[in-house]
């Protein structure tokens, strides 16, 4: 396996060849690659650090490798897939959760895949331990690029305890977690804020109490910071995914003890089924990544066509 750059003009990608033969010449003398396809093989030759795609496709790289991000709830579902998939780009993770077990285990298993990894068990709604975190994080990494504002209370019923703990972890812990990074954010070339909202607060479904309030609330808050930020070269956007169905997640125990009413919510996707975490995951990442760089205060609807209103 080898790799060829195209560093001519205003083009620059990466083209992944396989079997390449050295010409005769040194130095920039040309070699061959043979980039495999499904329709057959590509040519690709070289000459020196040019080279020349005969057939075949361009890659996109997402600019990620190096950069340093924190997500928050790191350690299971759409959260644990976003900080793989930011790993396995070569961005650097600091993940956190409240169980001290699964954030070590986390951690662990993303420095496997050749990254500098950071981990704090925590609850996100103490904004003391959550401004630790963040700052352990930035001191680990080397600073902070990227902020993924993931978890949520999943405060459902409709009573005055739900309503506080959708403000203080959905909402305020995205608050608080941006103002503790932003010192970072300030000093990045490619600073990026990325929400987890859901289709929830934008129609109006059985979790329109606290849950879709506060996830109203926060594509508000993250539209303003894309306008407040965008001048500084910060960048903020939103995910909203829909039903997503993991291991330990909250449809599977819906699923679980009360069957009736995960058939009604299953049966209202058209495509007959839930999300995977890493669907959505690729979504957060893309938004989070230089590729991306000039989409700002954009809530990216992930549902597979779940929900039926215009999004203008």
């Amino acid at each position: 396996m080898g790799a060829a750059y195209n560093r001519g003009g205003a083009r620059n990608y990466l083209i992944e060849v396989d079997f390449i033969w050295h010409g005769a010449g040194q130095g920039a003398g040309p070699w061959v690659g043979l980039m495999p396809q499904s329709d057959g093989a590509a040519l690709v030759v070289a000459y020196g650090h040019k080279a020349v795609l005969k057939h075949g496709r361009r890659t996109m790289d997402l600019g990620l490798k190096g950069l340093r991000a924190v997500v928050s709830g790191g350690t299971k579902g759409i959260g644990l897939a976003v900080a793989e998939l930011l790993a396995d780009e070569g961005a650097d993770v600091a993940i956190c959760a409240r169980d001290g077990a699964s954030v070590d285990r986390t951690t662990a298993e993303l420095r496997s895949r050749g990254v500098t990894a950071f981990g704090q068990a925590l609850d996100v709604a103490d904004g003391a331990g959550l401004k630790s975190w963040i700052d352990g994080a930035a001191g680990a990494m080397g600073g902070i690029d990227i902020v993924v504002a993931n978890v949520s209370a999943l405060a459902i019923d409709n009573n005055e305890d739900s309503w506080h703990q959708g403000f203080e972890v959905d909402l305020m812990h995205s608050v608080r977690m941006v103002d503790a990074a932003m010192p970072w954010l300030e000093k990045s070339t490619a600073g990026a804020i990325v929400t987890v909202s859901s289709v929830s607060g934008r129609e109006i479904d059985f979790a329109a109490g606290p849950y879709g309030t506060f996830k109203a609330a926060l594509l508000h808050y993250t539209q303003g910071l894309a306008n407040q930020l965008a001048g500084n070269g910060i960048r903020a956007n939103s995910v909203s995914p829909g039903n997503t169905y993991f291991d330990g997640g909250v449809w599977q125990q819906i699923e679980q003890n009360n069957p009736e009413f995960y058939v009604q919510a299953l049966s209202l996707n058209p495509t007959g089924r839930m999300a995977k975490p890493e669907e959505i995951a690729r979504a957060v990442v893309f938004l989070a990544s230089p590729a991306a760089s000039f989409i700002m205060g954009t809530n990216l609807v992930v549902d597979g066509a779940l929900t039926k209103g215009v999004q203008l």
